[in-house]
């Protein structure tokens, strides 16, 4: 992971479904190296956010920009290339192939080496090896998600977006994804969408809660209200 980790912007952003309004004037900034945690309730609108920051769908109004280039009128691929990575809800790795090949065919679209960026991302997740050879749909839950961040870093992202990565995933990987995450900083800016409120609150740097598409609570996780906090992403 050489690249510099970059600012990430969202200014006004707003999203439609038809006549339904998704997202309403979104805005925040992840700081360099730092780790944004977004909270709220199914429905809130953070996986369209996501998928907006990563040109998935457009976006009606608004602006997205990484270290000032501006995003929000490129496609997901050319974002992508400069320097954003996605780890969607359901992992999305490839099920026919190895642990192997989903990380080298990760990195090569990148135009990266078959091994250093590999041998990198593999490193933060060092049960992946014991796995190497055996096909991605035979991993567990927990095992696929460990392949689905660490091939997102074999890109060398400046930027990584996490969607939900403790979702139904046993205690033990849980922890192994939040030391990741906390060895992340400094080097990778992160942006986590997250409904375990504790997890989010000892990995992030700063929280973002949406509710009904808008942003209704933003700090410090060390000075926000807790209360405040269960109440808006309770279901």
């Amino acid at each position: 992971m050489t690249h510099a980790p970059a600012r990430l912007a969202v200014e006004g952003l707003d999203q439609h479904y038809g006549s339904a309004q998704v997202l309403r004037g979104v805005g925040f900034a992840v700081e360099p190296g730092r780790c944004l945690a977004v909270l709220g309730r199914n429905g809130a609108g953070k996986t369209t956010l996501l998928r907006c920051l990563t040109g998935l769908i457009p976006a009606s109004q608004g602006r997205i920009a990484l270290d000032g280039t501006e995003l929000t009128r490129l496609s997901s691929d050319r974002r992508a290339r400069t320097g954003l990575a996605y780890v969607p809800q359901g992992r999305e790795i490839f099920p026919d192939l190895t642990v192997a090949e989903n990380m080298r065919v990760a990195a090569r679209a990148h135009g990266l080496g078959r091994t250093d960026a590999v041998d990198e991302a593999v490193t933060l997740f060092p049960a992946l090896r014991d796995l190497w050879h055996r096909p991605g749909g035979n991993l567990s839950g927990g095992q696929q998600q460990q392949l689905a961040i660490a091939r997102a870093l074999a890109t060398r992202p400046r930027a990584l977006l996490l969607d939900e990565p403790t979702e139904g995933i046993q205690p033990s990987i849980v922890a192994a994804i939040e030391a990741v995450i906390a060895g992340l900083k400094g080097r990778i800016t992160v942006l986590l969408v997250e409904q375990y409120l504790d997890f989010a609150l000892r990995v992030g740097d700063a929280v973002v809660v949406l509710s009904r598409g808008s942003v209704v609570v933003r700090g410090d996780p060390a000075t926000l209200n807790h209360e405040i906090l269960t109440r808006h992403i309770a279901i």
